[in-house]
């Protein structure tokens, strides 16, 4: 029995002798002289049975999912529903089953059993209480002790109070707050857990200057969730915090109730975006716990994150599949996996190579399959265009199919909105590879056990390797000018975790989709989701917002050139192709499609043919593939005289 085990059973034996004190203190209270002692005589008949029965009613009541140092009011209302289940419970016997008619009087009564609900209420409740406030006085000495940092706690006072929280639980260390500062002066005057509220982000400066002549001097700001909404102008907070040099962070956590909460620095591009979307986390949780879990290219901005949400969510075991050594050992390094109870593990394998993968796969035996390996960067894949299609195309093929030998369940393929009506080499790639994962997934419907592959497309990802934002702050640190293509170009944005907590939730309705399939025998589901990034933004605007908020003027103190569109580029991203038919899924920021694709017969054709261009290093012949698989991609090289004409797909909807 491990030490989380041994403590739960012995809160399990703490309740359950409690019990029987509380039915005990009822009887020598209500009860004395041959009242008492007639009950006495009958308690050993009936206290065994009612214990148990009390243990079945608090682990239903979910008396043991919270820990005491965490005791709070949804705890209560738990023993408070516990307590009046039982208290109910004697009102039935006493009066039903154990009447006057029985023993000639009332074993209990009305107010011996109300009596019985306020000491049973007492003893559970009250040792919880009495245990937190123990930790809570310990941690706040142990606060007072330690080398912390004075800080300012910034936003709403609710949301302070989850910091505070987590600060007294520890799980948030080396801060010790000084006061608070709210966007909304309503929260004027107040005090949360002992910290007051000491004006609005307006008078930040003031504050500031009053600890250091008190001699506490600031060295940190903690903004909360709140302080980075539109409301609270987070534009001015960032700007004041540079000019009194003092870092500003923001609180990031894994898990509910500020589980394994970060602290990590409020940078430019957390300010980029609009609120992101509410994540079902029980349906994720519900979703991974227990699976065994691989990711291709787990080295990369997207399948890292993928990697860390799968851990966080309760994968049982975690295979990193990265051809770049620095990148994988950089993933295995990270201090969430190292810290988790998934067993994590790597290998280096690039996924052009079959045999590689196949015996990857088959050595691991993965449940769920999210394939983020790709070469992802247009100006590059139209220059190296046969890299491209070994990677993309080829790659995907390599990986779809080891994992459908090795028995899958779920296959995520990590698409782009570029690969709608594309005009790259990137977007022909990425969507033929989609092309091959729904052939595959329409191959198997309707078999019982069979193998989803999905394809999840979402635009660019801030942050990520190549992204225009971090080139932006770069450009910007060194003193401009900041590199717009065009003026008119329009892109999506999000975050990585928003993204790969989306993936994962498409990934979950597909494999709900998957057994009800199997179930219903049915011919329509999606094999395509597409993540809802909110309004597209404007490029130029991004990045004069981008020196504003470095403290610089845009055109004055930092120039933005126009440096005209590359190869490959368009100004605007498309989500769904025109044929497509799309459809809400009852999951908030998802949609999915039934594309129409051609059937696997045809795809092995192309493929076919794709690989005599690689072979002979004509992109004439590649492109016209794309054509013929893709009718909205355009090629931009003379068409080839081929041998035998490419069979045209007969296509087939989903």
């Amino acid at each position: 029995m491990n030490r989380q085990d041994f403590k739960k059973t012995l809160i399990v034996v703490h309740d359950l002798v409690m019990t029987g004190v509380a039915v005990l203190a009822t009887f020598f209270v209500r009860f004395e002289g041959g009242l008492l002692n007639e009950r006495l005589v009958h308690l050993p008949l009936f206290l065994p049975p009612f214990i148990a029965f009390a243990g079945v009613v608090y682990w239903f009541s979910h008396l043991y999912r919270s820990k005491w140092r965490f005791a709070s009011l949804p705890d209560l209302f738990n023993i408070f529903r516990a307590s009046s289940i039982l208290a109910m419970s004697l009102l039935v016997v006493d009066y039903i089953l154990v009447s006057p008619q029985l023993l000639g009087t009332f074993f209990f009564g009305k107010i011996s059993i109300a009596l019985y609900w306020l000491i049973q209420m007492f003893l559970l409740g009250g040792p919880r209480l009495a245990f937190r406030y123990v930790k809570y006085a310990r941690s706040r000495n142990s606060l007072q002790r330690d080398a912390s940092t004075p800080t300012l706690l910034l936003g709403r006072v609710a949301d302070v109070e989850v910091i505070l929280r987590a600060i007294e639980a520890g799980t948030v260390k080396k801060i010790q707050p000084r006061g608070i500062l709210s966007y909304r002066s309503d929260d004027l005057g107040q005090s949360m857990r002992g910290v007051p509220v000491l004006g609005t982000f307006g008078d930040l400066d003031q504050v500031v200057q009053d600890f250091q002549e008190r001699g506490v001097p600031i060295r940190r700001l903690v903004a909360t969730p709140s302080a980075l909404t539109p409301e609270a102008n987070p534009d001015m907070l960032l700007a004041r915090a540079r000019r009194l040099g003092l870092p500003l962070v923001r609180v990031t956590s894994l898990g509910e109730g500020m589980r394994n909460a970060e602290l990590a620095p409020l940078e430019i591009e957390d300010l980029l975006l609009r609120p992101t979307v509410q994540i079902d986390r029980q349906r994720l949780e519900t979703f991974i716990r227990g699976k065994r879990v691989l990711v291709t290219g787990g080295g990369g901005s997207i399948g890292a994150e993928i990697c860390t949400r799968a851990v966080a969510f309760g994968a049982s075991d975690l295979m990193i599949l990265e051809s770049s050594e620095p990148s994988l050992h950089h993933i295995l390094e990270n201090p969430t996996l190292l810290s988790s109870d998934t067993n994590v593990d790597g290998v280096i394998a690039d996924v052009r190579d079959r045999e590689r993968v196949r015996e990857v796969m088959n050595a691991f035996k993965p449940d769920v399959v999210f394939h983020a390996a790709a070469l992802k960067h247009v100006p590059y894949l139209e220059k190296n265009w046969t890299e491209g299609i070994k990677t993309n195309v080829f790659g995907s093929v390599n990986v779809a199919d080891a994992a459908v030998e090795a028995g899958a369940d779920t296959i995520v393929m990590i698409s782009t909105d570029k690969a709608i009506d594309p005009v790259s080499m990137l977007g022909a790639t990425k969507r033929f590879a989609e092309m091959y994962g729904q052939a595959l997934d329409a191959e198997f419907m309707g078999r019982n056990g069979a193998t989803r592959t999905i394809a999840v497309r979402f635009g660019n990802v801030l942050g990520s390797v190549g992204s225009v934002v971090p080139k932006f702050k770069a450009q910007i640190a060194r003193g401009g000018p900041v590199t717009v293509t065009h003026p008119d170009m329009v892109r999506y944005f999000m975050t990585t975790r928003e993204a790969a907590d989306l993936v994962l939730t498409s990934a979950s309705h597909a494999e709900e989709s998957r057994i009800l399939t199997a179930r219903s025998n049915g011919d329509e589901r999606a094999s395509v989701y597409v993540l809802k990034m909110g309004q597209p933004v404007r490029i130029y605007e991004l990045a004069e917002r981008m020196i504003r908020l470095a403290g610089y003027e845009p055109g004055d103190d930092i120039e933005i050139a126009v440096t005209g569109a590359r190869a490959g580029e368009r100004l605007h991203e498309i989500l769904f192709a025109r044929e497509e038919p799309r459809t809400e899924i009852g999951i908030d920021g998802v949609m999915a499609a039934q594309p129409i694709f051609a059937d696997r017969e045809r795809v092995e054709q192309w493929l076919k043919i794709l690989d005599r261009a690689l072979v002979e290093g004509d992109r004439a012949l590649a492109e016209r593939v794309f054509e013929e698989a893709i009718p909205e991609f355009k090629r931009r090289t003379p068409a080839p005289q081929l041998a035998a004409p490419v069979p045209q797909a007969r296509l087939a909807s989903n």
